[in-house]
């Protein structure tokens, strides 16, 4: 995960912890959305990656209404722009290639409504 939010605070320029916190949140959502087998395989190759959800969850989703814009709405709500969010959503699903392939982190992608706008 250090490796990651390293990366996203270079390339983005936000905080290291907005990044954590960002970085959880996509995680959290794609734990409820995305296809549970190639998740299951990018949560084991991301050192922090259960923490990061663990402190994440219940953060709001329900009474947002779940979905991909109750997200968009979390991640603004820590400060994020919507190019923010696509920068974070791109690097991380730029690292998920890089450690699981792409097959199964396309299978994530296509696998979770609305995703796809974001890769």
């Amino acid at each position: 995960m250090d490796e990651l939010i390293k990366a996203l605070t270079a390339k983005v320029g936000i905080d290291a912890a907005v990044a954590e916190k960002a970085v959880g949140s996509i995680l959290e959502f794609l734990k409820r959305e995305a296809p549970p087998e190639p998740f299951g395989q990018l949560v084991a190759h991301i050192p922090g990656a259960e923490a990061a959800i663990s402190a994440n969850e219940g953060g709001g989703f329900s009474m947002m209404g779940g979905g991909l814009m109750a997200l968009g709405s979390k991640l603004m709500g820590m400060g994020l722009g919507m190019g923010e969010i696509q920068s974070i959503a791109r690097k991380l699903f730029k690292y998920g290639r890089e450690k699981i392939g792409s097959d199964a982190m396309d299978q994530i992608i296509a696998g979770t409504p609305g995703l796809s706008q974001f890769t």
